[in-house]
């Protein structure tokens, strides 16, 4: 398959090359086109005030795979990617592997997301991938679980227009539980702004946060209840597979809202 790659943890990460690596000696035709540094939690931002810069890097990657990186956010690269550097379309686009979860309403914020979704917009199918931690360097288990997946896929399509948000627990292969599809949770975090003073004397704030709790999307979301949250399964070792949609019009609300009734002068 024709595979477009980007990350949000920049060309030097280790998420990145282990994924595109593992994919090019399957025997997939690998592109990568991401940020030339770190530009996590930049959510679907894109740049509109100056120019985009992207330049081929070569000795990273596997010698079959081509390789840009980009002076933009993630979601820049995908449509520069798209738009500009490659002759045709990708089948699939992918986004890793990422250092961290990307589970519940941490999804609004993530770069890595928001590359895979760029994706989505233009009409091709989607994949974000990440490692469910910070710390741990073996992403050996999450590129595994994409080359089965990516395999899947080229044998039996989505059935409709979709992303698929993958969290891999931070774990050897053999203590992978399985995989389940799963729906969004929710995570609330403590939000703390570290006052500080920098050495011309001047304040500036720091913003740290720990996640407080894992807690059931409000009621009438019209979820299948029946389906588990990806932040609980992640726990029990499982992968999390989450089809996720870029409208995010709340289908329910319109009819509760439809015997509203405005007066105009």
């Amino acid at each position: 398959m024709k595979l477009l790659i980007s990350n949000d943890d920049g060309i030097s990460a280790l998420g990145i090359r282990t994924l595109a690596n593992c994919l090019a000696e399957a025997g997939h035709h690998v592109t990568v086109v991401c940020p030339d540094r770190e530009r996590s939690a930049t959510g679907h931002g894109l740049t509109m005030h100056q120019p985009i810069r992207a330049e081929i890097v070569e000795s990273i990657f596997h010698p079959a795979v081509k390789a840009w990186a980009c002076d933009g956010t993630p979601s820049d690269c995908v449509k520069l990617a798209l738009w500009a550097l490659l002759e045709s379309p990708p089948d699939l686009v992918l986004s890793g592997i990422n250092q961290g979860a990307n589970l519940g309403t941490e999804i609004l914020y993530s770069g890595t997301v928001s590359a895979a979704m760029e994706g989505l917009i233009e009409g091709i199918p989607s994949i974000a991938l990440s490692l469910t931690s910070h710390t741990s360097k073996d992403f050996q288990s999450a590129a595994k679980f994409s080359k089965i997946l990516v395999e899947q896929l080229a044998l039996k399509p989505l059935p409709g227009l979709m992303l698929l948000n993958v969290n891999v627990p931070a774990v050897k292969w053999e203590e992978i539980a399985g995989v389940t599809f799963t729906r969004q949770g929710i995570r609330r975090y403590v939000d703390v702004f570290d006052q500080r003073v920098d050495p011309r004397g001047k304040t500036y704030y720091w913003l740290t946060g720990e996640v407080l709790e894992d807690v059931e999307p409000p009621e009438g979301l019209n979820l299948p209840q029946n389906v588990p949250i990806d932040v609980h399964v992640i726990r029990k070792n499982y992968i999390s597979v989450t089809p996720l949609q870029y409208n995010l019009t709340y289908g329910n609300a319109l009819e509760q809202l439809s015997n509203w009734e405005f007066q105009f002068p």
